[in-house]
């Protein structure tokens, strides 16, 4: 008799957790929305800011770059490690996300963007969710693996209240920390975080993007597998440069130039005058231009996604914030553009592989990108995102934007 009884405890209290837990999980997207909402905001006024006044502004780079530093070195601590920080918190190195990270975050990319630099913006969004969900998560503590848990949850919500791409976001969420291991224990809540989230979002005006010109009747043979199959060891191989591109290039500069106010300072220099160069600023920011040009038949140059891929990798590397994921969107777009008339598909179908496949090479995730392609571009194309997809993550091989990211399977 006390042995039923023992399970039937156990079974209830699994099922008290699935329901406490659910709940935090609306909680939480709710607020993380609320940060995004005043980030994307921000972020929105000083990419305003800079297109109205146009690519002088990239004259304040350098100065822009001691700002930053200076915040980080007088105010930020350990919440400099951005990213890093919450892959450590997730593996046990540290125990604790400062609060101050949102902030400094937020402010660090605005600056970044109003001056310019070729930055993303993802990483200040799952870095708000990982702090706020953080937070709550540490009055939980009597769940189950309830630290890697919050974390999930908070970062899904920070995806999926910027991009409003919910799915995607849950899937990323749930398989960055650990590539080839999913965070199942963490759904529950990841579920209704993700999509609460999406939803004050979009009542707020910030809507997920979608591209309705992507059209392609196709028919899967072997004259459409074989073009994409090699495209996504194209992608593959594009998406992983970046990311082992990026970790040996911001090791090499500061091995070089060890003072942060030095290296951003000569660093920025070098970037603005190279943006300014390059098409007066084409390659500055997020990249949206260039994937606005991708999937409307706007100029597209051959060259855009190699020079959007050295910018972006050298802006972060000197100390810019922001992120990586919308400029692997730009590469993708771009790149798939170009390759469009090679292949004999679309150039938005093509384009839209790309988007999907270099985001995914370059993160070292493999459900996130499928995920993407189909939400943004449409489910009906899922056979083409699971091809491409699928071969660019095998030919990735493990490399990825976060340096921390471990791996198993």
């Amino acid at each position: 008799m006390e042995s039923v009884w023992g399970k039937l405890k156990k079974i209830l209290q699994n099922y008290e957790e699935l329901v406490v837990l659910s709940l935090l999980g609306i909680g939480i997207g709710l607020l993380v929305s609320v940060f995004e909402v005043l980030f994307g905001y921000g972020l929105k006024a000083m990419i305003d800011i800079h297109e109205s006044v146009g690519s002088k502004l990239l004259l304040g780079l350098p100065l822009a770059g001691l700002l930053i530093v200076y915040l980080f070195q007088k105010w930020g601590k350990n919440a400099i490690k951005g990213m890093n920080l919450v892959f450590e918190v997730s593996q046990g190195i540290s125990r604790h996300i400062p609060k101050r990270l949102i902030s400094l975050m937020a402010a660090g990319t605005w600056i970044s963007n109003l001056f310019g630099a070729s930055v993303g913006r993802e990483g200040v969004a799952m870095q708000i969710g990982a702090t706020v969900s953080h937070v709550i998560g540490e009055r939980f503590k009597k769940y189950e693996n309830a630290k890697t848990i919050f974390l999930v949850c908070g970062m899904a919500a920070g995806f999926s209240g910027l991009f409003g791409t919910p799915f995607t976001a849950i899937f990323f969420a749930m398989e960055v920390l650990v590539a080839g291991v999913l965070k199942f224990r963490a759904m529950a809540p990841t579920l209704t975080a993700s999509f609460s989230a999406a939803w004050l979002s979009s009542q707020f005006g910030l809507y997920k993007s979608s591209y309705d010109l992507v059209v392609y009747a196709y028919k899967l043979d072997w004259k459409v597998m074989i073009p994409l199959v090699v495209l996504g060891i194209v992608f593959g191989i594009v998406g992983g440069a970046f990311a082992w591109g990026l970790g040996k290039i911001k090791a090499r500069i500061a091995a070089w130039i060890p003072d942060p106010y030095t290296r951003v300072f000569l660093g920025a220099i070098v970037a603005a005058a190279l943006l300014f160069v390059l098409h007066n600023g084409r390659y500055s920011m997020l990249g949206e231009n260039l994937i606005a040009a991708s999937f409307q038949y706007g100029t597209v140059y051959w060259y855009d996604w190699i020079c959007k891929f050295a910018m972006t990798i050298l802006c972060l590397s000197v100390g810019f914030m922001g992120g990586e994921v919308t400029p692997l969107f730009a590469i993708g777009a771009t790149l798939g553009f170009c390759l469009s008339g090679v292949f004999g598909i679309p150039p938005t179908m093509c384009a839209a592989l790309g988007y999907a496949a270099v985001f995914g090479a370059g993160t070292n995730t493999y459900l996130a990108p499928i995920m993407i392609g189909m939400e943004v571009f449409g489910f009906q194309y899922f056979p083409l995102f699971f091809i491409v997809c699928s071969v660019a993550y095998l030919v990735n091989r493990n490399k990825s934007i976060y340096a921390l990211q471990q791996r198993e399977g």
